[in-house]
Parts: structure tokens; C-alpha cells; sequence
């Protein structure tokens, strides 16, 4: 009981802190998520423990009966295929841009796409705390100027983007 306790006191903690020192995050304004499905390569992220080692990293999105996102990553590591499957759920009154995905129930993370070309090339995703962010493209190599426009829009919106990492296509 004193460990669940603990437990939430240091989340609620987290999370209120992490949210208090940056204004919102705001997401495009509108996602057609029938556009936004199919495969998209990891550019470039934050570094994240679950995918410490990965290489040639992806996200696949597949639009379910049910109202939902069938969401599979993959990434090359130690010689061989990584691969977890979970789901997203779009929240409500958010255009599409403001997905909750969850991995492990009961457990549920924030997904907002905040930066979106308007032909579905590239996306960027990021959480309302700026402790995570993915810039993805429809190709496995982007422009670095365009990366580079990617990578100051982010800053611009509050996120330490010394901290992104390039991930390896080899």
C-alpha cells in the first residue's frame, strides 16, 4: 500500500511539474487519419529505454473496426527483428492530432502529432511534457535542410532538441 502510494505521488508529482513549466503543446489542427495510416520511418527521436540498441526503426498504423489504430513498431536489433503491437485511440474533439496509445494495459501515453506536411511526407510527434519526440518520414532518408526546418519549429515549441538523435538506416 505505502509503495502504490509513493508511486502515484511521484507520477502526479511528475506530471504536474512537467506540464506547469511548459505552456501547451499544441497539435496541427486537423489529421485525416485515413492519410496519416500505412508506414512511416523513424528519422530521428529522443533517446528512450525501450528503444535502446534499435536501428531502422518504423511505425506502422492500420485503421481497425472499432474505432481504433492498430499500431506495430519495428526496429533492427542484435541482428534481428523487434516488434511490439498495441493500439491508439483518437481523443475526442482533437482533429485526429491528439492519439492516447497504449502498449501494455492498463497504461496509456499521449501522442500528439504537432508538425504535419500536407502530403503526408513527414510528421512529428511529441508529448505535452516535451520528454518525448519522433520526427518520421514516408522514406527511410529525409532532405537535411527540411530536417533542419523540422528541428527549429520543435526547438520553437519548447522541446531540447539537442537531445534528438538521428537514428541509423543501416
Amino acid at each position: 500500500m505505502i509503495f502504490k502510494l509513493t508511486l502515484f505521488i511521484l507520477i502526479t508529482n511528475l506530471l504536474f511539474f512537467s506540464c506547469k513549466t511548459n505552456p501547451p503543446l499544441q497539435t496541427v489542427n486537423h489529421v485525416d487519419i485515413n492519410r496519416y495510416m500505412g508506414k512511416w520511418y523513424e528519422i530521428a527521436s529522443f533517446p528512450q529505454r525501450f528503444q535502446k540498441g534499435c536501428s531502422c526503426t518504423t511505425a506502422e498504423y492500420e485503421l481497425m473496426p472499432g474505432n481504433y489504430v492498430k499500431v506495430t513498431n519495428r526496429c533492427t536489433r542484435n541482428g534481428g527483428v523487434s516488434e511490439i503491437t498495441g493500439k491508439a485511440f483518437v481523443k475526442k474533439n482533437s482533429g485526429n492530432a491528439w492519439l492516447k496509445v497504449q502498449f501494455f494495459w492498463p497504461f496509456k501515453g499521449d501522442y500528439l502529432i504537432i508538425d504535419l506536411d500536407s502530403n503526408y511526407q513527414y510528421s512529428v510527434v511529441g508529448h505535452p511534457g516535451r520528454n518525448y519526440l519522433w520526427i518520421l518520414s514516408r522514406q527511410p532518408v529525409m532532405n537535411d535542410s527540411l530536417y533542419q526546418e523540422i528541428e527549429k519549429r520543435c526547438r520553437e515549441k519548447g522541446f531540447d532538441t539537442e537531445k534528438l538523435i538521428r537514428t541509423s538506416q543501416i
